[in-house]
Order: structure tokens, then sequence, then C-alpha cells
């Protein structure tokens, strides 16, 4: 499980106080962006092969402006062309829990405008990260 922490910026709240639910997905995007770097996985334009099939949140307490939050991210399945993450929001200073998810990431060929299957070499990385739950 790989983890980050973001502190909640004034603009990533709502009218009535609380992180604005849509700044959660960005959260996310961060978080998968720093566990693909964690693998090894070089994110640039030219070598970028996921697309995010689905998304989805469910939250549980609210975030506030200028909290730590803490997101953990780990493998919870791997396919032949696709694999899902699993994501864990919590606050820093007590590990309540905040929200939590997952994604689905699908290997694709840009060129070919299709998915493709997941190499041997990433799907060796990514199953070191696999967590049951």
């Amino acid at each position: 499980m790989r983890e980050i922490t973001i502190t909640v910026r004034f603009g990533e709240t709502d009218a009535l106080g609380h992180v604005n639910n849509a700044s959660y997905f960005t959260y996310l995007e961060e978080a998968r962006i720093r566990f693909f770097e964690s693998l090894g996985y070089n994110i640039d334009g030219d070598s970028w092969n996921f697309i995010l099939a689905s998304t989805k949140l469910d939250f549980v307490n609210q975030g506030f402006f200028n909290q730590v939050l803490t997101i953990k991210t780990y493998v919870s399945k791997v396919g032949n062309k696709s694999f899902e993450l699993g994501h864990v929001i919590s606050r820093s200073e007590d590990g309540e829990l905040i929200a939590q998810g997952n994604a689905v990431m699908v290997f694709y060929d840009f060129g070919l405008q299709r998915s493709i299957q997941i190499p041997e070499r990433f799907r060796d990385g990514l199953s070191k990260h696999l967590v049951c739950q």
C-alpha cells in the first residue's frame, strides 16, 4: 500500500465549508500518479498507456479546509487488460475515515485506439502491491 498526504486548500472547499466532492477525485488522481511512479513507470504523455474506465467514491465523513488528508492506494485486482486500484482517504491527525473507493484502469494503445494486454513487467509490479480485501 502506498500513501500520500494532501493539505486541503481553501479553493477545494464549498459554500458549506467542507471539501467539495469533486476535489476528492483530484486527490485520487494525484495518488494514482504517485503510485505509478513508485512502480517505476515514467509519467509522460509519450509513454502513458492507461485510461480511467471507472471510478467510485463513498463519502463517510467530512473533510475541511487546512486538514491534512492521507490517501492510501493499493491494487485490489489485476486482469488481462485492466486492473483495479483501491483508495482510502483518512484524516492524518487521527486516522478517521473520510472516504473510500476504487478506480478501474485499462491498459490502452492510443495509436490503435483499443485496450491491450498488460505487459508482464507491469503486471508483476502490480501483483506485488495486490491487497486482498
